[in-house]
């Protein structure tokens, strides 16, 4: 019966305005269901107070509200939290909360698995399963935020609430993108959960025709998954390289209608022996201009039964001068969760057996 109901969470505030006009309502109930679904605790309509009784004894006909419950969790010796959550049709999502002292960053899945296959993540050897609704993108937030607020689990004393959100867990964003879109304006919405674009990331691997949808129609940070310099090594690293090759990537990026003093952030992984040499540094250096940009070093996470191995900290360190010397904004990002297969490339439904 639920099959047949629409899921709230599904339907941004347009799409509650229309849902609540085919009842014979006027628009303004769209948004009154809006500013209640995504309070801690809502799971029914007859919680919502203000709406008109009538109505609200006719909503369980035609609607529901999704919520995740009871996840199963595993904490990180760095205090990171993963997160397990049991779709409706039995798959497994992973969600990953990064605390630190000022603030608290949660990375989601947007679909269960990924069907990029790139050589160096774990998730890519699970193979694509389908996309996510934005209910399950957004019940993410919404569970990890109601998680943190029953237990109390903070371990380095930062806020309780999320204050960033990264799309770096399951899957290829981009490749889910009308569900990404709709997620983001319920992210974004006052009468939804009200965060700023600015502390939201969507991170794609390159797919270029759809980079410019992003930019155009929201304004959250775009982070780009570079990981080489030269398209032989790309190819091998990701086969999305052999369809949209590293010119129209990098042609994507300078014409990507980017805010002022926004940059876009380019992820590179460091592997050790195959992208990480002076000469790479360099190379990486001249490409990236002009484009407005900072760059995230990765250092690589091992993956059960794939081959690559990080990089040493001192070549690291030596790749990190090199572009600085080019004058770009260069960080070190430190691993977070890799002791639990939180850490980035590591997500894989590893919490399946668990739930």
């Amino acid at each position: 019966m639920t099959q047949n109901l629409i899921d709230c969470k599904n339907l941004d505030r347009a799409g509650l305005e229309s849902f609540a006009e085919t009842l014979g309502q006027p628009p303004f109930r769209g948004r009154q269901i809006m500013a209640w679904l995504y309070r801690p605790g809502i799971e029914n309509f007859s919680q919502m107070t203000d709406l008109a009784k009538t109505f609200r004894a006719l909503l369980p006909d035609h609607a529901r509200i999704s919520c995740f419950k009871e996840p199963v969790t595993e904490i990180s010796e760095d205090g990171s939290i993963k997160f397990g959550f049991q779709l409706e049709d039995g798959q497994v999502i992973e969600s990953v909360n990064i605390p630190e002292p000022d603030r608290n960053t949660l990375c989601i899945s947007s679909q269960v698995g990924c069907a990029m296959e790139c050589r160096f993540c774990q998730t890519g050897t699970v193979g694509f399963k389908r996309n996510l609704s934005p209910a399950e993108m957004v019940n993410q937030v919404c569970g990890v935020r109601d998680y943190l607020t029953s237990t109390g689990q903070n371990p380095e004393n930062s806020k309780q609430t999320i204050s960033n959100l990264v799309f770096m867990g399951m899957g290829e964003p981009l490749n889910n993108m009308d569900n990404l879109l709709t997620t983001i304006a319920i992210l974004t919405d006052q009468k939804g959960l009200d965060m700023a674009s600015r502390r939201i990331t969507v991170s794609t691997c390159g797919i270029v025709p759809k980079m410019h949808v992003l930019g155009e129609l929201t304004s959250v940070n775009l982070a780009v998954s570079l990981h080489a310099v030269d398209n032989e090594t790309r190819d091998a690293l990701m086969p999305v390289n052999r369809r949209y090759p590293i010119e129209q990537l990098l042609q994507a990026c300078r014409d990507y209608p980017i805010q002022k003093r926004k940059r876009i952030m380019i992820e590179y992984i460091m592997l050790d022996g195959i992208n990480d040499s002076d000469e790479e540094a360099r190379r990486l250096a001249s490409i990236l201009r002009p484009i407005p940009c900072k760059i995230n070093l990765l250092a690589y996470n091992e993956c059960q039964n794939i081959a690559y191995r990080p990089s040493p900290n001192d070549r690291i360190l030596a790749f990190q001068d090199i572009l600085r010397r080019a004058h770009y904004s260069v960080f070190i990002r430190s691993s977070r969760g890799s002791d639990i297969a939180a850490a980035c490339g590591q997500l894989a439904g590893t919490l399946t057996n668990s739930i």
